[in-house]
């Protein structure tokens, strides 16, 4: 059975990089070799595995994957710490949300 993992990598920068893959750890290696000039961790590098999550569907880890590039940096922090408590605090929120 195929596997798919939508991830998130954490950059040098601070910034967040949402991705899917079949391979998480030859991607994971990919993006900190370089291997694309032009992709957007290239400049940001070194990441850092922060979440991954398996999908038997690629539909499914499409959905979520593009679900989560959506969310604010906030967000994004409290996914890669497991505290959905603050992901729904977040979610609730009206207005701006805040990277604090």
């Amino acid at each position: 059975m195929k596997q798919y993992w939508v991830y998130l990598l954490r950059c040098a920068d601070g910034s967040y990089y949402t991705g899917v893959t079949n391979n998480i750890d030859r991607r994971e290696w990919e993006h900190n070799a370089g291997i694309l000039e032009c992709a957007y961790t290239h400049s940001r590098r070194p990441v850092k595995l922060v979440y991954a999550d398996v999908h038997a569907d690629i539909n499914q880890a499409i959905a979520w994957e593009k679900h989560v590039k959506g969310w604010s940096r906030a967000k994004k922090r409290a996914l890669a710490a497991s505290d959905w408590d603050r992901i729904r605090e977040l979610v609730h929120r009206h207005g701006p949300l805040s990277d604090s």
